[in-house]
């Protein structure tokens, strides 16, 4: 698998402060999970596995788990809901039911100019890196500050979700660079549109 495969015409993003929130925005604005050469890609960007980790036993069944994990989760950061949520409920039991597999066990080793560096004991499982994710967003929903400073992305159908560790919290958008622009862009556009 080359894990530097090119995704389409969008980047990977890893800006939410959470890797379970950096999962849940590859859906947007499109899927970018649409090969196992890009969950490769995703895996290694998001800093699951050491630059370099040859992934190349993922399969297709890969690409289901994650999905999968990345909807669980998904229903437990965008819903606050009461008791007796049955989706809610099933989200939970699956997120807590991954967690329980230990993360990829990591090693320090000498690289190349003597530095120590990080590596895998051995080839990532799927169940380990899922395990990793799924712990992640055990932490997040039960940390009460992070889970107060969950926002979603105020630009025009973004549905990303971010942690806000902002100044003041008083952040908007889940990247200044993308969806604050574009907000930006389009109010100046409604003002020179006013001025005429």
């Amino acid at each position: 698998m080359a894990l530097g495969t090119a995704t389409g015409p969008y980047e990977l993003r890893f800006d939410t402060g959470r890797i379970c929130l950096d999962l849940l925005a590859t859906t947007h604005p499109v899927e970018r999970l649409v090969s196992v050469a890009a969950l490769g890609a995703w895996i290694t960007g998001s800093g699951l596995v050491p630059p370099g980790t040859p992934l190349t036993h993922a399969d297709a069944s890969w690409l289901a788990r994650f999905r999968e994990l990345r909807c669980q989760t998904a229903r437990l950061v965008r819903v606050r809901p009461g008791p007796g949520a049955v989706p809610y409920d099933h989200a939970l039991t699956r997120v807590n039911a991954l967690a329980v597999s230990a993360p990829p066990a990591p090693r320090a080793v000498r690289g190349e100019d003597g530095a120590l560096v990080r590596e895998l004991t051995g080839p990532p499982e799927c169940a380990a890196l899922l395990g990793a994710l799924a712990r992640d967003a055990v932490e997040l929903l039960t940390d009460p500050v992070a889970r107060a400073s969950l926002r979603q992305c105020e630009g025009d159908n973004c549905p990303i979700v971010y942690v806000d560790t902002s100044r003041g919290r008083r952040r908007r958008w889940c990247s200044s660079e993308v969806c604050g622009n574009r907000e930006r862009v389009a109010r100046h556009r409604r003002r020179a549109a006013l001025a005429r």
